[in-house]
């Protein structure tokens, strides 16, 4: 296999329909509302939406499912090409769909037809299987991960396993890096709750239960880690042989359909661990990508299937700090900006960021980028790199926006943002800002603030040196 190793998804795929419409009475021969239909969609669900998911931003993605020669299995062939790859397993019967009639966009009703047996994999599987970056299994109990569970089986060993369980699916192969089972299915799935022989029963709905759930599960499915989907609650990620559990909170409440989140927070999952990312770092990325995606509609937003998955232009990072000074311009505000390398924030840097803010409607901050900290600082600078300097400050109540920029000064970017106020701190003179010929040009004006004294990101860091050395053991 050349070029680059993809994302392998395996899992089994439906065809979900949504048929929508407005209830507004009662059918006359029974107590069953009336839902006079306004439209109606269909798309793939299961393993065919975790893969087109993961694949958004143009990732490399490769889907293995069992498709047959019926109708619903075309219409997910259609739906999915350009998007990922297909690699087929044989299906011995029809494709399931999956039917909810919704009023007023909540489901009424759901209608399950269809179903089959997959076939055996052939060469193309083994070979995507074994040169995979990555791998997602997406298991709605049809048997899919079952038909190439012993591929799997060798595949964990060397290759991150994400594995999405089912309360009728195979259990997850030894090894995992994460299982992703959500509260009904951890209680469902875990030993005590089946009943198993000499396992205690675990009762309840509390974080400690699942944490022992979690837990448990890890252990019985030998598994690196088991994340437990809560809803609002967020994530529970738990290890074997316990410990504390690690919960990684909702970002915001989510007032959406909520059909598909599981498959986007497995599909972000693998997706992260494939960029590299720690599991705890990758559960992170993924319950902020699942609240927004239950947000914008979950799997019923038309948006998802407008348009193949295909790279676009990236995004300018600073295009928010300029839609935002412009928006505040426009409604008569004031715009205030500040800048520097920001490379330690202490207390000197907060407290200069919230007199700023209170100057005006708005503050900015203009953040040298790596190379420019280094030039300036020299080696060894930045401590921390430019994206996680940004987070942090955005962070921060005080600011508004944050724009790095390339040069040694901030002037370009100056030009571009045109802020009423530029704020330094009180270790600069008006006379030495550079920036304040610039301001003039539009008739902004450049401030000093009062500085904390004593603060500073060059004492901090020669302070953690000295510690660092004090507790140094010594040579021999």
């Amino acid at each position: 296999m050349t070029g680059p190793k993809p994302l392998v998804v395996v899992g089994d795929v439906l065809l979900d329909e949504d048929i929508e419409g407005i209830a507004t009475r009662l059918a006359p021969d029974a107590p069953a509302p009336v839902v006079d239909v306004t439209g109606d969609r269909r798309h793939p669900g299961g393993a065919g939406l975790a893969a087109a998911l993961a694949a958004r931003g143009g990732r490399d993605v490769v889907l293995v499912t069992a498709l047959g020669d019926d109708p619903a299995s075309e219409a997910v062939r259609r739906a999915l090409s350009g998007r990922v790859g297909l690699l087929e397993l044989p299906l011995h019967g029809t494709l399931p769909v999956k039917t909810r009639v919704l009023a007023g966009g909540r489901p009424v009703v759901r209608i399950d037809r269809g179903g089959g047996t997959p076939g055996e994999p052939d060469d193309a599987v083994r070979g995507a299987l074994a040169g995979a970056h990555a791998v997602l299994v997406a298991d709605y109990g049809r048997h899919t991960a079952g038909a190439v569970r012993a591929l799997l089986e060798d595949v964990s060993r060397h290759t991150p396993v994400v594995w999405d369980p089912h309360p009728r699916g195979e259990p997850p192969v030894p090894g995992a890096r994460v299982v992703t089972p959500s509260a009904a299915e951890a209680v469902a799935l875990c030993p005590g709750s089946a009943g198993t022989p000499g396992t205690p029963e675990i009762s309840g709905m509390s974080l400690g239960a699942f944490a022992e759930r979690g837990a448990r599960l890890a252990e019985h499915w030998r598994a690196a880690g088991v994340a437990v989907t809560l809803g609002d609650r967020g994530v529970l990620l738990t290890r074997p042989g316990g410990g504390t559990p690690m919960l990684i909170p909702a970002p915001f409440r989510a007032d959406g359909d909520p059909c598909g989140a599981g498959d986007c927070f497995a599909a972000t999952t693998v997706a992260a661990l494939a960029d590299g990312l720690l599991p705890e770092e990758a559960l992170q990325r993924a319950v902020a990508e699942a609240a927004a995606f239950v947000a914008a509609g979950g799997a019923g937003n038309p948006g998802l299937w407008h348009a193949p998955a295909v790279p676009g232009p990236a995004p300018d990072p600073a295009a928010d700090a300029f839609g935002l000074a412009e928006a505040v311009r426009a409604r008569g505000g004031t715009v205030v900006a500040t800048g520097g390398c920001f490379d330690l924030v202490h207390a000197g840097h907060v407290g200069l960021l919230e007199s700023a803010r209170r100057i005006g409607d708005c503050l900015i901050v203009c953040l040298n980028s790596d190379a420019s900290v280094t030039r300036r600082k020299g080696a060894g600078r930045p401590l921390t790199p430019a994206a996680d300097r940004a987070r942090v400050l955005a962070a921060l109540g005080s600011v508004d926006a944050v724009v790095v920029f390339e040069e040694d000064t901030p002037e370009a970017v100056l030009e571009r943002l045109r802020p009423d106020v530029w704020v330094k701190g009180g270790d600069y003179s008006v006379q030495e800002l550079p920036e304040a010929e610039v301001l003039r040009t539009w008739g902004g004006q450049a401030v000093v603030l009062p500085y904390l004294d004593g603060r500073s990101t060059t004492r901090l860091a020669r302070r953690a040196a000295r510690a660092a050395a004090a507790v140094r053991p010594p040579p021999g």
